[in-house]
């Protein structure tokens, strides 16, 4: 791969999130905990979804996806943040830089498209309940996780084809625990000025498009629900509180990462920090503590699987 971009580079340097032994032994332990907490956690919504046909609806189809994306995008980077607390030099090579960048970008956008598609199906439930199983059945279901996926793919796609032919012949620093976009990018050996531009376009701008578009559809869904009947209005708040609490854990962190104009590795290791560790493990709490029916799904499949073993 770094023969056909004429590159010299084979590897990058990422950076080390501390050099204090106490820290490193501290934050090994917090973020081996919290990536067990996204595993159990995501895994167990997904089998629940699975198993337990009451849950075999839309909303719970959305949630369970979004479940996987959460897994997948914190597997591209904790893993590695995890195993390389403790080496002395954090080294990638350049094709798993490449592979990382590209599969970030990939579970980022298409989380991007579930979180819109399970705001129009919210929206749906709420504006048009009457029509909801109209609309939002199995066919429209599959539509939109596969449109979901398939966005997803396009969004990485149409920056890797960029990044992977650009020639690096010089510094290999890129300066944060992880590759992405616009940091490599600044390491190759010619002007990159208008590329950065077109990756802060369809990372930054994009994410903080669907970021305001995502809640004035639930400000305009709170206000429709408070025309037709007021008494439901804290009902569906707490409804969509959930939802938007995800919004903005997801997109604020991508503006920060992708369009602050005065990044600093303090403040780019936090918000990265905050996507690819935080939000997927608070995911799964935010929407199980608050909803009864994924909380009364997974009580009758944990018993389900109590009396197995005890039958066994």
């Amino acid at each position: 791969m770094d023969q056909v971009n004429g590159s010299v580079v084979t590897e990058f340097v990422l950076l080390g999130l501390t050099q204090s032994l106490g820290m490193q032994f501290l934050l090994f332990l917090f973020f081996s905990v919290l990536y067990l907490g996204i595993i159990l956690g995501n895994v167990f919504i997904v089998v629940t979804v699975i198993f337990d046909s009451h849950l075999h609806t839309p909303m719970y189809v959305l949630l369970a996806n979004l479940s996987l994306i959460d897994l997948a995008l914190s597997s591209t980077t904790v893993p590695r943040m995890i195993s390389d607390l403790f080496s002395d030099c954090q080294i990638i090579s350049f094709h798993n830089c490449m592979l990382q960048m590209f599969f970030i970008h990939v579970t980022g956008g298409v989380e991007m498209l579930l979180l819109i598609a399970m705001a129009y199906d919210r929206y749906t439930a709420i504006c048009k309940p009457l029509h909801y199983l109209t609309i939002m059945n199995p066919k429209m279901c599959m539509f939109l996780v596969v449109a979901a996926w398939i966005i997803g793919v396009t969004h990485a796609v149409s920056q890797f084809v960029f990044v992977i032919n650009l020639p690096f012949c010089g510094p290999n620093n890129v300066g944060s625990f992880y590759c992405d976009f616009p940091r490599v990018i600044k390491l190759a050996c010619i002007d990159t000025y208008k590329l950065e531009f077109v990756v802060t376009a369809n990372s930054g701008f994009i994410s903080m498009g669907t970021f305001f578009l995502l809640i004035i559809s639930y400000i305009f869904i709170l206000i429709t629900v408070q025309r037709h009947s007021s008494k439901y209005l804290s009902k569906a708040f707490f409804t969509l509180s959930a939802h938007i609490t995800v919004v903005f854990l997801f997109f604020l962190p991508c503006m920060f990462l992708y369009i602050w104009p005065f990044p600093t590795k303090s403040l780019d290791t936090f918000f990265a920090i905050v996507d690819f560790v935080v939000t997927p493990v608070l995911n799964p709490a935010i929407y199980t503590l608050r909803n009864r029916d994924m909380k009364v799904a997974m009580t009758r499949l944990s018993q389900q699987l109590l009396n197995s073993r005890e039958v066994t």
